[in-house]
Order: C-alpha cells, then structure tokens, then sequence
C-alpha cells in the first residue's frame, strides 16, 4: 500500500511519545507530531491520511481544530483522542464527519492502532475502486469501443454521447458481430447510472423454460427445486442498466410479461404475492428487423414501440471503408504484443485483399482472420496470402443465433486452437479448461 502519513497532534510530550512509539511499529506509516493545532494546519500541505487530534489543546479545542481542518479541505481523516467520556460530544462530533472518538485511557493506544488500520484499510479500498472505475471509464471510451474514422462511425457516436445523456430507452441494431454489447456497455459508463449494475441478458442463450424465473427470479417453493429465494436480473439491475441482447428471440408470452415491466416499473418474483418496484434503463439489441418480426405475428407491436426509444444501428464492417484496415493493424499489434512479438505491417496485396471481401461475420470475423493471418506469417509482413477467409456463406454466418449453446462453446474452442496455432496446452490455458477437455472437444470437432 505504501507509506501512510500520520499527523499525531497532542500537548503532552510524554503521552505524545508514546502514541508515537506506539504508530511507529509499523514502518509503512510516516508519523509526525505536533504540540498545537496551528503547527498542524501549517503543515497540511504534506497531505496527511490521517490527524489524531487531543481534544484540549494549548492554542484551540479540538473541535475548533477539527472545523477548521472540515474547512481547509485539504486534511485526511480525523480520530478524536479525548480524557472526555461526554457521550454527546462524541456523538456530535462523529456526526460532523470524524472517523473515530477515542477515550484517553490504558487501551487508548491499541484502539488507535486498530483503527488507524480499518482506516487504511478503507482509503486503499476506496482507492482501488476509483481506479477500476476509472479503468472501466476508459475500457468503454467510445473511441476505444469503436475504433474507426469513417463517416457512420462519428455518426454513432454523435448517438451515443445523446443516449447517454438521459435514461431514454435505446434500442441497438445491427449484424452478428458489430459489437452492439459493447455499445450498451459505453453508454451504461458514461451514464448517471455508470456507478450502478450493468447487467447482461443474451435471450437467445437461455432455456425458454428459465427465462421468467431468470429475468423476475422467484420465491421459495414457486415450484419443484425452488429451495430458497431468488432474486431476477431486473431486480439485479436496479438503479443501473439491464441490457436485452436478441430480444427478438423472446416468445410471446414472456413479451407481455416484458411489456408490464416496462409500464409499471415493477416485478413480481414467480410465486409472489407482492410487486417489487424497479428502477431500471434498459437497452435492447437485436440483429433482426423487428418491424418486420411484427408483421409476421412474431413481436408485439406495443412492447416493440415501448422498446424502440432511442434507435442506433450499426453500420455492417464492409460499409466502413479504411475502418477496416484501421481495425486490421490495431488487432495485429495488440495480438503481436500479447505474444511478444514486433509489430507487423501489410502489404500492398493484403490490403487490397481485406476491402474486397464483404465480411458478413463483420468485426469478430476480422480480428480471427487478423490473429490467424499474425501467426502465418513468417516475418513481419503480412501478405494476402496469410489472409484466409472462413469458408462459409453469409447465409450460414447470419444464422449463428440458431445455434445451440454447445455449438457456441465448440465455436470458440475452434477459433481459440486457431488462435494458438492448434497447440491444445496452450488453448486449454487460454480457456481456462483442462487439456482432457480440450482433446474431447477436438474430437467433437473432427479436427
């Protein structure tokens, strides 16, 4: 955690002494001691994490002392150390924002061990959280969500900036592959909801037979199996962001369940008695045309005008020009750099190559064909020949929702053993399984 600054304000040099005999133990924290409440403030430019204050002080109280620290704004926490045992002092002063009120007594300077301590415990804690806050602000920047310069790029994120300006409802289109998960996922972290839950809902991925119980959760005994209650992802979510990946997918049934939801914003867990209120921003997605799943009778039209909010489709990879080969040499260098290797450059060919194919796998198609294309090639050039488009049509590509979960998992297997030039240790690593399972799901694919 590294040193921990510590300002020891107390008149009596013997007490003073030991207090600080006692901080010093621990050789991360810097202690310094102060007599009276003026040296103290005069020395807050060093920013300590922490000032003990002895309540009687030659020059001031330590109330006053503790006010004017409150109105510097620039000292760390306050600990109280006081001969007084008035409870309502205490009170009062731990009302107004002190950390800790300690008697003056024979277990003073172990209670003031401990909670310098909680205290550190608590800054490093808050601390971490801002930087991975702060780290996830920066993951989700639109720029890094969306690499490109192209004109239906900047168009998107011109839209995105204005969803993420209200708590509207949007509803995000586009093709397999165009990244509309992290889309949601941008808007959500430049939300006033971004220090909320984002929770995540592919429809298509789950059994049509858990979905109610998924989404509104259930109560204890609603039915066979149903030990204990459970709270729905909706519930989940409250106060963030839910975000409804492949809506179309949803039967239509579950779609007036939905439809309820969004109206009176509230649940009722499945064999409840009582409506639990929600506040919630949802974000759907689909790569369907869900104007014309409701003119087949598939998708209600009042859930699909109530969902329809703030519209933002994606433009398809082959509609974005240099984007692509923008797209091409950032995935080169970060998959070049996870494997320690120099930076690699395209060739003339390769990049007239990568603009003629119409990429109907869009984005995630392009970075497998990157990383592929990255280990084929023998120095640091990429040429067309390390290019090797997946032999499949679009038709087949655009029916990859259709899939079952097991063939999504094989899917993956295969394009990790791709990645890692079919070395089964390595894609066991990478995946987080064992190398059996690995062989077994070479088998299942015949390779």
């Amino acid at each position: 955690m590294g040193q921990f600054t510590i300002f020891l304000v107390e008149d009596d040099p013997l007490y003073s002494e030991f207090l600080y005999y006692h901080l010093t133990l621990n050789p991360d924290f810097q202690v310094e001691s102060f007599s009276n409440g003026t040296d103290c403030l005069n020395n807050l430019y060093k920013n300590p994490d922490i000032i003990t204050i002895d309540y009687n002080l030659p020059d001031m109280s330590g109330r006053e002392l503790f006010e004017k620290l409150i109105a510097s704004g620039q000292g760390g926490a306050v600990i109280i150390i006081s001969g007084q045992k008035d409870i309502n002092t205490a009170i009062e002063l731990l009302k107004d924002g002190a950390y800790d009120y300690i008697v003056k007594d024979e277990n003073t300077a172990d209670r003031l061990w401990h909670s310098v301590i909680l205290l550190r415990q608590n800054l490093f804690l808050r601390e971490e959280n801002n930087r991975l806050r702060k780290e996830v602000e920066r993951k989700y920047d639109f720029s890094n969500v969306i690499l490109g310069s192209s004109g239906r790029v900047k168009e998107t994120f011109s839209l995105m900036e204005k969803a993420a300006g209200s708590n509207i409802t949007v509803s995000i289109t586009g093709e397999t592959g165009t990244g509309k998960e992290l889309v949601a996922k941008a808007i959500h972290y430049h939300s006033n909801r971004k220090n909320n839950p984002f929770v995540a809902v592919n429809m298509g991925a789950i059994p049509k037979e858990l979905i109610e119980s998924e989404l509104f959760g259930y109560e204890k005994g609603a039915f066979t199996g149903a030990s204990e209650r459970k709270s729905g992802l909706f519930e989940e979510a409250d106060t963030g962001t839910i975000f409804l990946d492949e809506i179309a997918d949803m039967e239509l049934h579950m779609q007036t369940r939905l439809l309820r939801v969004l109206q009176e914003r509230e649940v009722r867990r499945l064999g409840g008695k009582k409506d639990i209120k929600i506040d919630v921003r949802v974000i759907t997605a689909t790569n369907k045309d869900l104007s014309d799943e409701v003119k087949k009778g598939l998708f209600r039209s009042d859930l699909f005008y109530r969902i329809m909010g703030f519209p933002i489709h994606l433009a398809p990879l082959r509609e974005r020009g240099n984007d692509i080969i923008l797209l091409s040499k950032h995935f080169a260098d970060t998959f070049r750099q996870e494997n320690q290797k120099t930076k690699a450059v395209f060739t003339e060919a390769a990049v007239k190559k990568l603009l003629s194919y119409p990429w109907p796998g869009n984005i995630r198609e392009l970075k497998t064909t990157i990383e592929l294309a990255t280990i084929l090639c023998d120095d640091d050039k990429i040429d067309a020949a390390h290019i090797n488009f997946r032999p499949v049509s679009s038709a087949e590509i655009m029916k990859t929702d259709e899939m079952t979960l097991n063939d999504r998992i094989l899917e993956y297997v295969r394009e990790c053993l791709i990645r890692y030039n079919f070395n089964p240790t390595i894609a066991a690593k990478k995946l987080g399984i064992s190398r059996a399972t690995v062989y077994r799901y070479i088998k299942d694919l015949n390779l």
